[in-house]
């Protein structure tokens, strides 16, 4: 339970989801499903292929309207606000300060043939910056604390690695410092050490920004590092929830014991 402030009310989380529920003509893929997420938390969504987890982030993002429920973020001097009730433009506007979005492939959250000194500064353009010396230092300042080589920032991301190409994203969605980040099996694809690297550097984003996320991953490893908390999916149903290390160590629910054995055998 959340502890009271001083003025004897009860904090509001960032996000309140109740009875989400999304459908594909006969198929359920998100089927009441109700949480709260709070400032700075980091939450993992796991479960197999199938299982509804990336269909779940995509409504928690806004990207498409659920059949029921509903999706309330606290926004900021306004209090708890359902993101699909709002008016187009600041559900644009919103998703260009206070949230952010990390695609499982990189081609889907950046413009390839642009520049990534472009693709970092254009947050910041579609707010009003015309700058150009304040866009290109603000950009040479991101990519360096995304691990990525300044001399670099003419460069088009086709020209990246596949774990740069995902550095280049986080630095995209931080650079207006947004409040919650959705990240879609962000590691999925990279070789072993450069997941471990980029692990690390959202690990370390997260906690020296305050930074809360919503963490699709099917590798229990990856939650195990990053998430506070952990959801499990099964056809579209959250079976079971808790603090990560209590869920991956003690799983209470049939299908987790499952997922945690698959992952301990040889």
């Amino acid at each position: 339970m959340a502890s009271l402030d001083d003025a004897g009310a009860a904090p509001l989380p960032l996000l309140q989801v109740r009875h989400l529920r999304r459908s594909y003509g006969p198929l359920i893929a998100v089927n009441d499903v109700s949480f709260d997420l709070w400032p700075g938390e980091v939450l993992a969504i796991v479960g197999e292929s199938g299982s509804g987890k990336s269909t779940l982030l995509h409504t928690l993002a806004g990207h498409g309207q659920p059949d029921a429920g509903s999706v309330q973020f606290a926004i900021r001097d306004r209090g708890l606000r359902d993101i699909y009730a709002l008016p187009e433009g600041q559900r644009r506007a919103l998703a260009r300060t206070d949230l952010g979005f990390v695609h499982q492939h990189a081609a889907d959250g950046l413009r390839m043939n642009v520049s990534a000194g472009a693709n970092v500064a254009e947050r910041l353009m579609a707010l009003g910056n015309r700058h150009y010396a304040d866009l290109r230092q603000q950009a040479t300042d991101w990519l360096q604390r995304v691990e990525i080589d300044p001399a670099r920032i003419d460069d088009t991301p086709d020209t990246f690695s596949g774990g740069m190409r995902q550095r280049l994203q986080i630095a995209r969605n931080l650079i207006t410092l947004p409040r919650l980040m959705f990240l879609d099996e962000p590691t999925s694809g990279l070789d072993v050490s450069v997941q471990a690297r980029l692990l690390d550097l959202l690990r370390h984003l997260t906690r020296q920004l305050g930074l809360a996320a919503i963490l699709v991953t099917h590798d229990l490893a990856v939650a195990r590092l990053l998430a506070h908390r952990t959801m499990v999916m099964q056809r579209g149903h959250v079976i079971e929830s808790g603090l990560t290390d209590q869920v991956l160590d003690d799983p209470d629910h049939a299908y987790t014991q499952l997922l945690v054995s698959s992952v301990l055998q040889p």
